[in-house]
């Protein structure tokens, strides 16, 4: 890696459980030695990317990210063209919505929609999916760029004990992907959320993110698993219609296939 990639991906450790980490952390984090993540940091901080907490001396996000992602949401509105859509997709479904989006090898949180028909439900609180253990993850495997199978490949990390941690395991679990057109996390990112995830596209006909849906593992059944994955199809032809693509032929035919030929549904009001 150049040295402008190690010191950027300093950012990636930063998330809603862990918005500060100390300068012994972040080495540990990177595996890097101390003057290294040092120098790293100090870089990120002239440019506003990072800052250190006066009281702490934790290092945290900076100001000058906030003046990049309304650039970006004015420039490429990828978060408010999703809105609506997940939001219906909670309604319909009952459960938790969200949307990520892909940049380079990484899967970005973007959004997400918490239903109201449950006071037990699944909370989205990461900013990177991890490829090999996620539903929304599997999408991009299964239908992003070739390479990042071989990335996942490469960082087989447990979080449950359902997590595939073999290459043949995410093979099997990446062709279930490609034959359905869904994604599906059935405990292999957290042992009690069961999710579901169907691929968003750009106006080049690239992968471009996924919309998913995460349930409570209790009350998932075949009833609900159907229910999502309508509502994921009218999902991902809104969300992929508003970022200016269009869903390509063979995704929807293998929708229709894993649902009997019954891909649409209709619109809550």
């Amino acid at each position: 890696m150049s040295s402008v990639s190690k010191a950027l991906e300093l950012m990636t450790f930063f998330s809603g459980a862990r918005p500060e980490i100390g300068l012994s952390e972040m080495r540990r984090l990177a595996g890097r030695d101390k003057a290294t993540t040092y120098r790293h940091l100090q870089a990120l901080q002239v440019f506003g990317l990072i800052e250190q907490n006066p009281e702490t001396k934790n290092y945290r996000l900076g100001p000058a990210l906030l003046q990049l992602a309304q650039l970006r949401e004015q420039t490429v509105p990828r978060k408010a063209a999703a809105r609506t859509a997940i939001q219906r997709l909670a309604e319909v479904t009952g459960e938790t919505t969200h949307v990520s989006v892909m940049s380079g090898n990484t899967l970005y949180a973007l959004d997400s929609c918490e239903s109201e028909k449950h006071s037990t439900r699944a909370i989205i609180d990461i900013a990177i999916f991890p490829l090999h253990a996620t539903a929304s993850g599997l999408c991009a495997l299964a239908f992003g760029t070739a390479d990042l199978l071989e990335i996942a490949q490469a960082d087989l990390k447990p979080f449950t004990a359902s997590t595939p941690l073999t290459q043949d395991a995410l093979a099997t679990a990446v062709a279930d992907v490609r034959r359905s057109g869904f994604g599906k996390s059935l405990g292999t990112f957290e042992a009690d959320i069961h999710s579901l995830s169907a691929p968003l596209f750009d106006q080049d006909g690239h992968f471009a993110g996924a919309v998913s849906v995460a349930s409570v593992a209790t009350r998932f059944d075949p009833a609900l698993e159907r229910t999502i994955m309508q509502g994921l199809v009218a999902a991902s032809r809104d969300i992929t219609k508003n970022w200016g693509g269009r869903v390509p032929q063979d995704i929807e035919h293998k929708w229709e296939a894993t649902l009997g030929g019954h891909t649409e549904m209709e619109h809550a009001t």
